[in-house]
This record gives structure tokens, C-alpha cells and sequence, in this order.
């Protein structure tokens, strides 16, 4: 499953933010990445996000594929919404 998000927060997905979907994504069995500017991260990797540097207005994608793709693709899609991280595209 995909979803695309833009950022909202105004400092991007930085520590705070970058921590609350990494503990999300850690939740689910599912391989989950976030997808920047031709990169790719694992979101259960705290430095691998952190590594993307996703500002401000950015458009990123979370990819989930696995037994519970969509139901870690749902509750990450929350967790932007709901922290101020983004919103779904």
C-alpha cells in the first residue's frame, strides 16, 4: 500500500516528529519506508528518517507491503495527521 503526504509541521520531520512515526511504524511486522526526493528509508530507523532531511512543504510517500500493510498504513496515516506532521495528498 501507498500514501503520499505533504509536510506541514515547520520544522519538517525532524526529531520529535521522526521518533513518534518510528515508534508506530516499529508496532507493525509489515516492512514500511518512507520515499523523499529519490530516496528511500526503512520508517522503523530513527537515523534513516532523520537521514531523508524532509522539510517543510515536502511531498513523501509511506510504502507498507506486508501481512498487515494496511492497517500500518492507516495508523501511520494517523499519526501524521494527528501530531501535525502532514496531511495525505
Amino acid at each position: 500500500m501507498e500514501k503520499t503526504f505533504v509536510v506541514t509541521d515547520e520544522t519538517g520531520i525532524h526529531a520529535r516528529p521522526a521518533t513518534v512515526l518510528v515508534s508506530e511504524a516499529s508496532k507493525f511486522e509489515s516492512n514500511i519506508n518512507i520515499e523523499y526526493n529519490g530516496k528511500k528509508a526503512n520508517l522503523k530507523s530513527i537515523m534513516g528518517v532523520m537521514a531523508l532531511g524532509i522539510m517543510q512543504g515536502a511531498e513523501f510517500k509511506v510504502v507498507t507491503e506486508g501481512s498487515d500493510a494496511d492497517e500500518a498504513a492507516a495508523a501511520i496515516s494517523n499519526v501524521i495527521s494527528a501530531q501535525g506532521i502532514g496531511k495525505e495528498k
